[in-house]
């Protein structure tokens, strides 16, 4: 849903501990600064414009205590993607940089642009989302102490301590990182009691992605089109090229969704043997000379696309269901 343009714009550039505002007042802009707190955010709603619309970016997790703040008490709240930002500011070949001045473009931005109206997630999905960063930094945390054991083993002398404290710690990284996903999966099969069944009979998509894509995707509500998602997952395809002279390769976007990327791939080497859509493409490009890794890429996109299709429809995979095969 898009908000209408307001009189009012705040724009609100957000760090861990401070919050740099820019707002009308006068016909002109002024600046506050304020803590990144309750009492911050309260001074905030004092100072600006009744009936104000607040613009910031998504910058990791800083900005969510605010936009909650905000939107319980009843304000207009539009949270961007910073690289939209980013690209409105080049656009006006503005240099420099500083924390006031992105809070002037912020308020500029809505001013001159129908910004997308920010709800807050379920309280389930928020999480979800944080058991799915537990379980990602445990994993990170348990490849170190391998990298860290298989160093060891290529020492010439090796304390029997030192490895056997590296391999205690690596299994109860294995089991934290085990209870860790089997709760969220949990979770998200309560929360999305119609939909996982339905993603699991596509070949190729397991428990686990079956629930992180739901997690990623909210459910596929937010989406009219597959071409949305696949966006989102940074999977489409991105030409460069110029006149006769710049043929570059076509490559992927590789704009968020890193984690449900890798997933995808993953999935993507046995939805190429067991998944009839998506044998059929692997088939077809590789027959036509593409690399594997490209053929894989477009597995995953295939995959996608079948997701979207089956929970939109309610219908599970069926391999010769031509609207989902091709």
């Amino acid at each position: 849903m898009e908000t209408p343009f307001s009189p009012a714009v705040v724009g609100i550039d957000v760090s861990k501990a401070t919050l740099a505002v820019c707002y009308p007042a006068d016909g002109q802009p002024h600046h506050l600064e304020v803590s990144n707190s309750p009492a911050g955010f309260a001074q905030l709603v004092r100072t600006c414009p009744a009936e104000s619309l607040y613009v910031m970016e998504a910058t990791g997790t800083y900005y969510l205590a605010l936009a909650y703040h905000l939107h319980a008490h009843g304000a207009k709240v539009a949270v961007l993607n910073p690289l939209i930002i980013k690209r409105f500011i080049q656009m006006h070949l503005s240099k420099g940089k500083s924390d006031r001045k992105d809070a002037q473009w912020l308020m500029r931005y809505g001013q001159q642009r129908a910004t997308p109206s920010w709800q807050p997630d379920e309280a389930v999905l928020v999480e979800c989302r944080q058991l799915e960063q537990v379980s990602e930094q445990l994993l990170k945390q348990k490849t170190m102490v391998t990298n860290s054991l298989e160093a060891l083993a290529q020492q010439p002398v090796i304390s029997p301590v030192a490895q056997q404290r590296l391999l205690q710690t690596k299994q109860l990284l294995e089991e934290q990182v085990k209870a860790v996903e089997e709760e969220l999966l949990a979770l998200l099969e309560q929360r999305y009691a119609q939909e996982m069944p339905l993603l699991r009979s596509i070949p190729g998509i397991g428990r686990k992605t079956a629930g992180m894509l739901l997690l990623f995707a909210g459910g596929f509500t937010p989406y009219a089109n597959y071409r949305q998602l696949i966006a989102k997952a940074g999977l489409s395809p991105r030409e460069h090229t110029s006149g006769t002279s710049i043929r570059g390769k076509v490559r992927i976007t590789k704009m968020g969704g890193g984690l449900i990327r890798s997933k995808l791939y993953l999935c993507s080497f046995s939805a190429k043997r067991a998944n009839a859509a998506c044998k059929a493409l692997y088939d077809r490009l590789v027959a036509k000379g593409k690399h594997g890794k490209v053929a894989l890429i477009a597995v995953c996109n295939k995959l996608l696309k079948q997701a979207f299709a089956i929970v939109k429809s309610g219908v599970p995979y069926q391999a010769d269901f031509t609207s989902l095969a091709t």
